[in-house]
């Protein structure tokens, strides 16, 4: 009797709501634009060296949208999905 009152009131529920899993996307798609943002740029011949690796693309905008994207994701944490 007891074991049964036990599993009833131990309902499993999700640690995070709709609301938190769709910021926690949004953050892992930043991360990810940011880190295919930053590839390439090597050149093919190892004694031909290529400025291509120092553009504002690889050293401004693809950092900045990685710490975006983390910057979303600790706030997807610490939202509180009953607050409104």
């Amino acid at each position: 009797m007891g074991e049964k009152k036990r599993k009833e009131d131990s309902k499993s529920e999700f640690v995070f709501s709709k609301k938190n899993y769709k910021f926690m996307f949004i953050g892992l798609a930043c991360i990810a634009l940011g880190f295919i943002l930053m590839s390439g740029g090597g050149s093919d011949d190892p004694n031909v060296f290529n400025p291509d690796i120092f553009s504002w693309r690889r050293i401004r905008l693809a950092p900045t949208l990685i710490l975006i994207g983390f910057g979303i994701q600790v706030y997807a944490i610490l939202l509180n999905p009953d607050k409104e």
